[in-house]
């Protein structure tokens, strides 16, 4: 488990893992976990500094705090796996928390609100409605069913030419409503055919890596 730990520690944070010095915050706390559930799962490590370093939990009440958070601040209910790690005199806790079959997974915010996080690199986001219907629909294991038309194939050809756009762009380029334009984008997303980027100030939409190799014949052939 030691060797498990070092592992760890010479990776550095990403999408399925982060270091916590210290739990203060249920609600916090639940943000990285839904985060993870949304995603394909992660560890968090407890005990752990952003530097890599050991600082160890404090007491007892950071493991009931995990508990806490995963089954009243996370919504479905988050079932996690604790490793005790004992460096030294120093204990770190290793919380495995497992990708979500029931998608999307909500953080009770200090709002009292629910919130749909995602991650991306070492950041736990915010969801955009977009990301939320992509979650909800790639849940319900039903498919998706695409009409390709005149906004398709404007989307598709631009993405080829200029890489990237965002929901307003793309409204504003075909002249459609906000609510269409979202209906079409996460359709796309849900294909397989086009990307989506969370960032913290921004989103936008790409081809997916191999409609960007294939191009237009592709979107030809898949929607006949």
């Amino acid at each position: 488990m030691i060797d498990r730990l070092k592992q760890y520690l010479i990776k550095g944070e990403g999408d399925m893992l982060d270091y916590k010095q210290e739990i203060t915050s249920a609600h916090k706390i639940a943000k990285t976990m839904v985060s993870f559930a949304n995603h394909k799962g992660g560890i968090l490590l407890v005990g752990v500094r952003d530097n890599r370093t050991i600082a160890g939990i404090r007491t007892e009440d950071e493991k009931y705090m995990l508990d806490l958070a995963a089954s009243f601040y996370c919504k479905p209910e988050i079932t996690l796996e604790i490793t005790e790690h004992q460096i030294g005199d120093k204990v770190v806790l290793e919380c495995n928390v497992p990708e979500g079959d029931k998608k999307p997974y909500y953080a009770k915010g200090e709002d009292e609100k629910w919130w749909v996080y995602i991650r991306n690199k070492d950041k736990s986001l915010l969801a955009s409605k977009i990301v939320v219907d992509v979650l909800k629909r790639q849940a319900s294991n039903l498919g998706t069913m695409i009409s390709y038309g005149k906004n398709e194939e404007a989307l598709m050809k631009y993405l080829e030419e200029n890489e990237r756009i965002n929901l307003q762009e793309f409204r504003k380029m075909v002249n459609i409503s906000k609510w269409r334009a979202a209906k079409i984008l996460v359709n796309l997303i849900s294909a397989g055919v086009i990307r989506n980027h969370t960032h913290e100030k921004t989103e936008f939409y790409t081809l997916a890596e191999a409609d960007k190799k294939m191009g237009s014949k592709k979107m030809n052939h898949f929607f006949r």
